[in-house]
C-alpha cells in the first residue's frame, strides 16, 4: 500500500481569531500550536505545513497559573561568559506581552525548518484590534 501525501493547497487555508482574555497560557498555546500544523485536519502529515493562519489578540490578558506570574523567569544567552540574562514574567508583561504566547507556541513546534515556516503564520497582538480583517478570519473559542 502506498503512502498518502495529501495536495497542500495554499489557497485553502483558513485564518482564525483566537481572543486569549483570560485563557490560561498553556492551554492557548497547545490549541494554536496545533491549528499551525494542521493536526485539527483530517490530511494532517506530520513533515508537511497543512495547517491555517492565527490571530490572538489581548495577549496581555493571558492568565499563568500558579506562582508563574511571579515566579517563572525565562532565560537567555548571548554566548559569552557571564552572558545569561534572566527576565521574570512580570517584566516581559508590562514591555512585551506578545512574546507570553510566541515563547509558550515556539516550544510546542517541530525545531527545524518546517517550524520555522509555522510560526511565520502565528500573529500576536496585544489589544482587541488586528488588521487582518481582510482575510475574514473565523473566530475561534480560546480553551479554559
Amino acid at each position: 500500500m502506498k503512502t498518502y501525501l495529501p495536495k497542500v493547497n495554499l489557497d485553502q487555508r483558513k485564518w482564525h481569531v483566537i481572543d486569549a482574555n483570560g485563557a490560561v497560557l498553556g492551554r492557548l498555546a497547545v490549541q494554536v500550536a496545533n491549528i499551525l500544523r494542521g493536526k485539527d485536519k483530517p490530511v494532517y502529515t506530520a513533515h508537511l505545513d497543512a495547517g491555517d493562519f492565527v490571530v490572538v489578540i489581548n495577549a496581555e490578558k493571558v492568565v499563568l497559573t500558579g506562582k508563574k506570574e511571579t515566579a517563572k523567569e525565562y532565560m537567555s544567552y548571548s554566548g559569552w561568559k557571564g552572558g545569561e540574562k534572566y527576565v521574570s514574567v512580570e517584566n516581559v508583561r508590562q514591555r512585551f506581552p506578545e512574546r507570553l504566547i510566541m515563547h509558550a507556541v515556539k516550544g510546542m513546534i517541530p525545531k527545524n525548518r518546517l517550524g520555522s515556516v509555522l510560526l511565520t503564520k502565528l500573529k500576536v497582538y496585544k489589544g482587541p484590534l488586528h488588521p487582518h480583517a481582510a482575510q475574514q478570519p473565523a473566530t475561534t473559542k480560546a480553551a479554559n
